[in-house]
């Protein structure tokens, strides 16, 4: 089959989902009967994303751009993230600017 595409499927992605099901979870309980379900809800939904944000600077994640075959298991691990994805929001705010030419000015 020709046309295979890298859909992310990687350990910070799956966790991330995992957590943010258990907190939807909570979160439509609390709508539903159980009160303190929302804000349990909201805190969970919280940290997956930081979980997930984690796991990718960790190397668990994946570049915003489709991986090489090599490397689309879900065991593999990115070593570029030390210096950030280009064009990665999640590797500008944690202050890594992978991918620009970066330019020093002359005093």
């Amino acid at each position: 089959m020709s046309g295979h595409h890298d859909e992310g499927h990687t350990i910070a992605g799956w966790t991330g989902f995992t957590v943010a099901t258990i907190g939807a979870l909570a979160l439509g309980m609390g709508i539903v009967s159980w009160r303190p379900g929302v804000w349990v809800g909201l805190a969970v939904l919280v940290t997956a994303v930081l979980i997930t944000w984690a796991l990718h600077l960790a190397g668990w994640g994946k570049p915003p751009v489709p991986r090489s075959v090599d490397q689309r298991r879900l065991s593999a691990r990115d070593h570029s993230v030390r210096d950030g994805h280009a064009n990665c929001l999640g590797c500008r705010l944690a202050g890594r600017h992978g991918g620009r030419a970066r330019t020093t000015q002359a005093p």
